[in-house]
Order: C-alpha cells, then sequence, then structure tokens
C-alpha cells in the first residue's frame, strides 16, 4: 500500500493509496496535520504507520508507540515464521499426529483462516507455504522458471487445511501429515486490528492504523470528513490512482499479482498459487480490495477472492455479501467493477 498525502490539494490532503505494496516513508514523510500525531515503525518484516488525532483523556505518542510495539511483539512472538521461537515455527516443527498448546490469538487467526478456506472452496489454505516456496516467492532463494511439474503435485497431495485438528476450547492444533502453517496473508490484519482495539480502548477514536498494506481507520479525520483512501492503478511500472473511496470504522486490504512475479518463455507466473492446482493463478483479475469491519478477514479475503478469479470471486463476494472492488487486466487497459455492498465507500476519484 501506498500512503501519501498531496499538499497542493485541499481535496486531496488526506488522500491515502492503498496498492500491494508500502511506499516506505510516504505518511510519516508528509507534513502532519496541526492536530494529528503520526508514528511509524518496522515490524513483520514491513513497515507500520499510525496516525491519530489526539483526545480526551488519550495516552501520549510515547505510550501509544509503546502500546503498539508491545502488540507488534505479541504477534510475532506467535504467528512470525523468520523466529524459531514463535509458536507458529514450533508447531511447523511438531511431529504429526501431536497436540500443540497455543495462544488464543493464534486460534483465533487460525479459525478465521479455515473459515475463510471453507467459504471459499479451497482457493485460501494457510498450508499453502511450502508451495510458495517451491515457487521462488517465498523468503527462500528465486526462481526464474517454473518447478518440475512432479514436484509440484507431490507437494500439493500433502497439503491441505483438511489435515489440521483444532481444539478450540483447550486451544490446541494438530496435522496429520507433513505440513507447516504460514500466516503471513491473515496475521497482518490481525495485528491492524490488537492496535486498532487497543487504540479505542485507551481512548483514542479517530485513527489510521496501517501494517504492510493492511489498514483500519476510526473516527473521522483531522479534517472532520471521512478517510480518504485511493485505490492503486495495477501498473507494474509506476504508481498512480484507480479509485477513491471514503471509509470510517472499518477495514480495507488489497491484493494484487502485478508486482511480485517473473516471466518465462513469455509467460508471467504470478507470486499468487492456487492451492486447489500448486500453480500460480493465470486469470486477468490483478487486483482485488475488500471493505471489512475486521482489518483480519479483509486481509484473508484479498488473497481468497484474487485466487478464485474474476467470475467465481466476484459470484462469491455477492453471496457473502462482501464489499469488494476488482480490477481486472483488459487487452492493454483495465476493466473495474465492485459488489453492491461496496457502493457507499465509492468516492469522487482525484480531479474528478
Amino acid at each position: 500500500m501506498t500512503l501519501a498525502v498531496d499538499s497542493r490539494s485541499h481535496s486531496r490532503e488526506w488522500l491515502l493509496c492503498i496498492s500491494g505494496l508500502l511506499l516506505v516513508g510516504a505518511l510519516v514523510a508528509c507534513s502532519p496535520h496541526a492536530d494529528t500525531v503520526q508514528l511509524a515503525g518496522r515490524s513483520m518484516g514491513t513497515t507500520w504507520h499510525v496516525t491519530f488525532v489526539p483526545g480526551e483523556n488519550a495516552p501520549g505518542s510515547e505510550a501509544v508507540q509503546a502500546g503498539i510495539e508491545a502488540l507488534l511483539e505479541q504477534v510475532n512472538l506467535s504467528m512470525s515464521t523468520y523466529r524459531e521461537d514463535s509458536e507458529i515455527s514450533r508447531f511447523n516443527r511438531a511431529e504429526p499426529g501431536t497436540w500443540v498448546e497455543v495462544s488464543a490469538d493464534f486460534i483465533e487467526v487460525l479459525s478465521a483462516a479455515l473459515a475463510v478456506g471453507s467459504a471459499s472452496d479451497g482457493a485460501y489454505d494457510v498450508t499453502v507455504g511450502p508451495l510458495v516456496d517451491l515457487w521462488g516467492f517465498g523468503p527462500g532463494k528465486a526462481v526464474t522458471e517454473p518447478p518440475p511439474e512432479a514436484a509440484i503435485q507431490s507437494l500439493r497431495q500433502r497439503l491441505g487445511q483438511d489435515r489440521l485438528r483444532v481444539d478450540i476450547d483447550g486451544r490446541r492444533v494438530m496435522k496429520l501429515g507433513d505440513l507447516a502453517l504460514d500466516f503471513s496473508s491473515i496475521a497482518k490484519g490481525y495485528a491492524v486490528d490488537l492496535i486498532a482495539d487497543w487504540m479505542v480502548q485507551n481512548n483514542v477514536d479517530r485513527f489510521l492504523v496501517e501494517i504492510g498494506g493492511e489498514m483500519r481507520v476510526a473516527g473521522m479525520s483531522a479534517r472532520g470528513d471521512p478517510w480518504r483512501i485511493a485505490i492503486e492503478q495495477p501498473e507494474s511500472a509506476g504508481r498512480s490512482v484507480a479509485r477513491a473511496i471514503s471509509l470510517t470504522d472499518t477495514a480495507v486490504a488489497t491484493s494484487g499479482d502485478y508486482r511480485n512475479f517473473f516471466e518465462k518463455d513469455g509467460r508471467r507466473y504470478s507470486h499468487t498459487i492456487d492451492p486447489r492446482t500448486g500453480y500460480p493463478v493465470a486469470h486477468e483479475l490483478v487486483s482485488v480490495t475488500v471493505v471489512h469491519p475486521s482489518a483480519m478477514l479483509a486481509d484473508a479475503w484479498a488473497t481468497a477472492l484474487t485466487v478464485l478469479g474474476p467470475e467465481a470471486g466476484m459470484a462469491v463476494a455477492r453471496a457473502g455479501g462482501l464489499a469488494v472492488y476488482c480490477i481486472t487486466r483488459e487487452g492493454r487497459g483495465f476493466r473495474s467493477s465492485h459488489t453492491p455492498a461496496f457502493e457507499p465507500y465509492l468516492a469522487a476519484a482525484p480531479g474528478e
């Protein structure tokens, strides 16, 4: 997600741009509004930004920063696959058939992921990480050509959320095969929700919280109107605005395939892997934006709908009453569409 403030135009003063990647420092680099506090840092392999309007009895900026960092550490200790001491790493090392005790955070995120996986007919699957690694889009070495078909299918047969057992009341999880969990498509959204809830509990009710492209807003901006968010045009070279939306008291996430990919023999291979086939998605849906009360679920559904593709994805979104905005590649240009639930968030694009 790109965050930027255009100080040249009053109508665009709080226009923030959302995409699959964050333009580092864009929010904090801009001149802050006199009535706002802006904080930033790094965590979860990316950057985070928080903008808030201080209210009566609200904590100071140092206390807010400390609170945010404590929550991010809590999520990392539970869900970071880059930490050997995290809960998810401990689970991934566990022997199949053994129960592993986990935290309430872990159970909440896993339960949400499994629900989205079921509702999307397997298009979303938190066990897909090894396939992502095989295609060179994980933390390991990048690849420049597709892996062997035999390797893809062999690995695909070992994965699947149906090989998990979850004891919610006992807060424990078991895997029935040699598989691993990866919460990268949902953990940042969960962290956004944790921070947003903490802000409200601490008498801060006008804010924007963003982590690595997932965002939640509350109340009105410092100008007294809804937060303005711009959906980025899905172009791999350069950045421009596709559509502006107005939000308050909700979350938004975007998934796209237009920045992380490789090409071989004239074919494009996206980082979005379909767990049902083991291959990168090959359709023309290039950007999915989801507005939802939960950043965690907006995060997961943006990925699921990207995998499903333009027709099936929009059908699932409409059936589920999801607020979704899609951009599809059409020749050399793009075509947009949205569900009825997204209509209330649409605002005039910049310059219109």
